[in-house]
């Protein structure tokens, strides 16, 4: 049914124009964004991230009327898209095209507003430039084109590091960055599959499109969740995270690699929407654990904008933190107070509990400076036993490294 923009009532243009910016997948971007920017730990100021999300969101709908824009004659011919807005003629093509250019304008002038570096800016517009139009582009020519759609997903993070002070070179930016491209197979190719007639209809150059028989989408689906696996464990390794981060990976991928393995080894519809669905819990997950275990949060930060946020957010962290010791089986295991133990032949059995000056960690979190840390107090508890009790006493530190 033809409409014109005039025609409309408020809630009608709302929807209208909440199809046309892809709302839900705007709000991911800037969640991904905003995930970028509190990884940086610090300064924090309220101001630049919010000017830092409304740009990153006028951009990513942008990007999607634009996109849409040049899609009207694919999408009407699928199911899933044929009644969006301007395939249905809700709104014209040309309300469509002012809507991308006021957003992409007015996006892209707060992200330049928001950070003293300009780089925000012109990553915000860069991805304006490559979702509608290099990506556009190959959809229905190439299968690549789902490669350039991840470069595009990979960018909101490092725009966001960036807006908080950081590099785009920087190497937490570049794992925040390979996290989100990574992510993006297992996600778009389980959705790909589900829908693989439908894009076929619509004349798209999908894998899922020329893979009769799920070879190819199972191989690329397993190989990418191996990949992200191994986000945790670098992290780690390279000093970004703690190692607890690595450790509670383990789950959080191990179920993901099941999942992905069901599909393998089963290509049904139902196993692609387990990967799906999957993805879209384990995408905010996985971020919040690299935020929680980032090691930026234990730098001090003496000029701090907006130091109430950063001290609320630091102590929420740090709640969070000792909510999970209290809980962690190695704590339980291995964490005693100081106790003394009467043996059968009248020795006393000290159990001294060493203790860091600052704080406690689980003792899978073992770093250089815990290590000589716990090694100090070690020797300090095992010889101020010796000098109470002339007896056999044996005193093992419980480490909290």
């Amino acid at each position: 049914m033809k409409h014109t923009e005039g025609q409309l009532n408020s809630k009608q243009m709302l929807t209208a124009l909440s199809e046309l910016s892809k709302a839900r997948l705007s709000a991911l971007v800037v969640a991904t964004t905003s995930a970028g920017f509190l990884a940086a730990g610090g300064p924090i100021s309220c101001t630049t991230l919010t000017f830092t999300c409304l740009g990153t969101a006028l951009c990513a709908s942008s990007a999607a009327t634009f996109n849409q824009l040049f899609e009207i004659s694919r999408d009407s011919k699928m199911k899933r898209t044929r009644n969006r807005p301007l395939p249905q003629k809700i709104v014209t093509p040309q309300f469509a095209t002012s809507l991308g250019i006021m957003t992409g304008c007015s996006g892209t002038a707060l992200l330049l507003q928001s950070s003293a570096d300009p780089t925000v800016a012109m990553l915000g517009a860069g991805n304006i430039a490559l979702y509608a139009g290099l990506y556009t582009f190959l959809k229905p020519r190439s299968e690549i084109n789902t490669w350039v759609g991840a470069v595009v997903g990979a960018i909101p993070p490092v725009m966001g590091w960036t807006a908080a002070g950081g590099s785009p070179f920087d190497i937490e930016s570049i794992l925040l960055g390979s996290t989100l491209f990574l992510w993006q197979f297992p996600h778009f190719f389980a959705l790909n599959w589900m829908h693989r007639v439908d894009y076929s209809r619509g004349g798209f150059k999908m894998i899922s499109c020329n893979d009769p028989n799920g070879d190819r989408t199972a191989n690329v689906i397993m190989k990418y969740a191996i990949y992200l696996s191994a986000i945790p464990f670098v992290s780690s390794a390279l000093d970004v995270t703690s190692s607890m981060f690595a450790v509670e990976g383990i789950l959080l991928n191990g179920y993901a690699l099941v999942v992905a393995k069901k599909f393998y080894d089963e290509r049904s519809n139902g196993n692609a929407r387990k990967v799906f669905l999957t993805s879209l819990w384990y995408l905010p997950s996985l971020l919040m654990l690299f935020i929680l275990h980032s090691k930026t949060w234990d730098k001090d930060n003496d000029k701090v904008e907006d130091g109430h946020l950063r001290t609320a957010l630091l102590d929420t962290i740090i709640s969070v933190k000792n909510f999970g010791r209290e809980r962690c089986l190695h704590e339980v295991i291995i964490h005693h107070d100081n106790e003394e133990i009467t043996l059968d032949d009248g020795n006393i059995l000290t159990i001294i509990r060493a203790k860091e000056s600052t704080r406690e960690k689980c003792p899978l979190v073992i770093g250089k400076e815990t290590v000589q840390q716990v090694a100090a107090d070690s020797v300090i508890a095992i010889k101020g036993v010796e000098d109470e009790n002339e007896t056999n006493v044996f005193s093992p530190p419980n480490s909290r490294s």
